[in-house]
């Protein structure tokens, strides 16, 4: 009898402690779903106000930059979407907002990236107001978005894990839906080529030393460096400059010309001078 009371008493403690933990981790997902719920209302507060601007930016770019038709166009067609789901209602994003949300953001960096080419535009006190506040605007959006994000992983972590799935699966609490933006511009990360710079430092090094330098048009007074040359080009006369040949064949002296002035005394030995008769 008392061995029966004894095991008796055990099963009620288990049974106790794990409605304790049942109830434990029912109040967690609960706890957990709402303030997920409440990280989606701030961001859907700056979504709502991106909605706002949005008309004001495309007005104020259509004045200076009517060719960006296409670009607006765009942009007024997914903003028109996403305000179209987010009077669905629902506390959480669903999977077809969160992407044309993602899609609307790429399309307005897009439309302010455009917008360089038009130095007029570029210098509009009411487009730099509004490219500040949408600025503004977007920055808030990405901080409660990773905010929102963190908050469903940790749900969704609980959900499929062992042994607090049973309580989700029990009472029916659902994955949530991450908001992401998939714009490879946003995620792609900077490219710096460093084999660019090597490559350059070695070609410099690399550089044959038989290619003449270059002389500036219009200097006469620039020089090439004799070390730019190699041996044998100092055998070579300069580019527009012939140097006289020697010549050994025996030539006559003309007039009364002395050796040594403008012409050199001739060897007897390879010709005689024979003076002219009078």
């Amino acid at each position: 009898m008392e061995v029966f009371g004894f095991i008796l008493l055990i099963l009620v403690v288990l049974v106790v402690a794990g409605g304790v933990w049942a109830l434990s981790a029912y109040n967690g997902f609960v706890r957990q779903r709402n303030m997920i719920q409440e990280s989606w209302r701030q961001v859907d507060v700056e979504l709502n106000r991106r909605y706002e601007l949005i008309p004001n930016l495309i007005e104020t770019v259509r004045a200076f930059a009517a060719h960006e038709r296409n670009t607006l166009e765009e942009v007024t067609r997914l903003r028109t979407q996403a305000q179209q789901l987010a009077s669905q209602g629902g506390e959480i994003p669903s999977e077809q907002r969160a992407n044309v949300e993602a899609q609307l953001t790429g399309a307005v960096r897009n439309l302010m990236v455009s917008v360089e080419a038009y130095p007029e535009l570029r210098s509009n006190q009411n487009f730099l107001e509004l490219q500040r506040e949408l600025t503004e605007t977007e920055d808030r959006i990405a901080a409660g978005r990773r905010f929102y994000n963190a908050n469903v992983r940790n749900y969704n972590t609980r959900i499929e894990s062992v042994p607090s799935n049973m309580i989700a699966n029990t009472f029916k609490f659902e994955k949530a839906t991450y908001f992401e933006v998939n714009d490879p511009e946003v995620r792609r990360a900077p490219d710096v080529n460093f084999g660019e710079i090597s490559y350059r430092g070695d070609r410099e090094q690399e550089r044959p030393r038989e290619s003449a330098p270059q002389v500036e048009q219009g200097r006469g007074d620039s020089l090439p460096n004799p070390q730019a040359y190699d041996a044998r080009d100092y055998n070579q006369p300069a580019s527009g400059q012939q140097f006289d040949q020697p010549n050994y064949a025996p030539q006559p002296n003309q007039g009364n010309q002395q050796p040594g002035q403008g012409q050199q005394g001739q060897n007897p030995q390879q010709g005689s001078y024979t003076p002219p008769s009078s």
